[in-house]
């Protein structure tokens, strides 16, 4: 994703430059390029979307391989043994109370 907002920070600066810098941008390509200046830049679009689907595609890469990473771990935590806990049984019978003569003994 960094790359990808590089880009983007990229566009944002060449979009914030004021008109006397756009205009010399202009002369400099229509200097180099001339006639050839459209294709140019359709090229340079078709390349700039080539790439951000590329970016877009390895990061669903990504975003799916820590899925599946997160949903196997998950599985592994369920594998444990349950501890079997006796169960309570109340009694069946009143409590006896001692007698003193046994008790003192």
């Amino acid at each position: 994703m960094p790359i990808v907002e590089s880009l983007d920070f990229l566009l944002l600066g060449f979009l914030s430059m004021g008109p006397p810098e756009l205009i010399i941008v202009a002369v400099i390509g229509v200097l180099l390029f001339g006639k050839r200046l459209p294709e140019v830049g359709r090229s340079l679009g078709k390349g700039i979307v080539e790439f951000k689907r590329g970016v877009s595609g390895i990061e669903s890469e990504v975003d799916s391989a820590v899925h599946k990473s997160t949903q196997t771990s998950y599985a592994a935590a369920d594998d444990y043994e349950e501890t079997s806990v006796p169960k309570f049984e109340p009694p069946t019978s009143e409590p006896q109370v001692e007698s003193e003569t046994s008790a003192s003994t």
